[in-house]
């Protein structure tokens, strides 16, 4: 009788261990069960996720996709496991696949029954997406930071040289001299560059309709505005998908790409080439500007945006700070690839 109710029992544990790792199994999370470290299971989710296949990885040490610096928080959290009823809390970590990839996920695990003995099971979930968004609003909050920082600077230093320059247009008339005009000419110049910052710190001042934009045609059409500079510049054009169009503020985005247009062909001392491409892929309008110019050392490209930094030697960063504020109030994103020499890459996401 006895032997019986064991052979029921053990059936039962059979058939719900195989439904558990079925259950697993068609989990798009990745889950492994392991025990002293021994990966015991894994499912194809986490195979895949892991860039190995499942013999590679089952009978490995969990603890090899782990960075050094990690394993001892990872051990404690595994015997911290063992010893708990339900799911210890959540941390976050940076592993390594098997393709010596690093990739940023999540990392839980809770204690199970498996195989009629106590288990762990962990689970890893990637959030690659979420830090990229987290890094993308807090560049966006300094670059909304410095703006409002900028107009504040902007309107004390513009109304006191508004007074001057007036002052300035009086004195030419009761005591005309050569010089004055020179003097006149450079604070036009000062006060032209406030009146800039001001319109790039806060785009909303253009009273400007929201409208339909078809970027492949506008793209062309700024082309012809630097014919004078062509002379020496080859410019190549693929622009697909020209039925799609975003809605904004259209001037607001000419000069936008007027000024990465512009940027290209400055940075290109002697002959050169510029390739401009437009594309939809997945709800989103694509448009990347490519020049094979000086290019941008790669510390200097998280400084692209801000006000008053170029890598230009006469450079005000004014018409970058115009480009990253336009692109993010309208919900997009600017991606910069450059390399020293081999040149650099500007890549627009629009969503529509």
């Amino acid at each position: 009788m006895n032997q019986m109710i064991e052979s029921v029992q053990s059936k039962d544990m059979l058939q719900n261990q195989k439904m558990y790792s079925q259950i697993l199994e068609y989990s798009v999370e990745t889950v492994f069960i392991h025990v002293d470290h021994k990966i015991l299971y894994i499912n194809q989710a986490g195979s895949n996720f892991l860039k190995g296949s499942k013999k590679d990885i089952i009978g490995a040490n969990l603890l090899s996709i782990i960075q050094d610096e990690f394993k001892s928080i990872i051990v404690e959290r595994i015997q911290k496991a063992m010893l708990a009823t339900g799911p210890i809390e959540v941390i976050e970590q940076t592993i390594t696949r098997l393709d010596g990839t690093f990739v940023d996920v999540e990392f839980y695990c809770h204690p199970v029954e498996f195989g009629g003995r106590k288990v762990i099971q962990t689970g890893l979930r990637d959030i690659t997406k979420r830090k990229d968004a987290e890094k993308q609003l807090i560049e966006r909050e300094k670059l909304a930071s410095i703006g409002q920082m900028a107009v504040g600077i902007a309107h004390e230093v513009k109304n006191p040289l508004t007074s001057v320059k007036g002052f300035l247009q009086l004195i030419k008339e009761t005591n005309p001299h050569p010089y004055l005009q020179a003097m006149e000419s450079e604070l036009e110049k000062a006060i032209d560059t406030l009146q800039n910052l001001l319109q790039v710190s806060k785009p909303n001042l253009y009273s400007e309709p929201i409208t339909k934009i078809d970027l492949c045609k506008e793209l062309t059409s700024l082309i012809f505005l630097f014919q004078d500079k062509m002379y020496n510049t080859e410019i190549e054009m693929d622009l697909r998908n020209s039925d799609q169009m975003i809605i904004g503020k259209k001037n607001l985005f000419l000069k936008a790409f007027f000024n990465l247009i512009k940027n290209a062909l400055e940075a290109m001392p002697e002959k050169g080439k510029i390739r401009i491409e437009h594309y939809f892929q997945g709800d989103c309008i694509y448009v990347k500007i490519m020049d094979n110019g000086v290019g941008i050392p790669k510390d200097k490209i998280c400084f692209l945006g801000t006000p008053f930094y170029s890598s230009k030697g006469e450079g005000t960063g004014l018409g970058l700070a115009q480009v990253f504020s336009t692109i993010h109030e309208y919900g997009g994103t600017i991606q910069v690839q450059s390399e020293l020499g081999i040149g650099t890459t500007f890549i627009v996401r629009l969503p529509l």
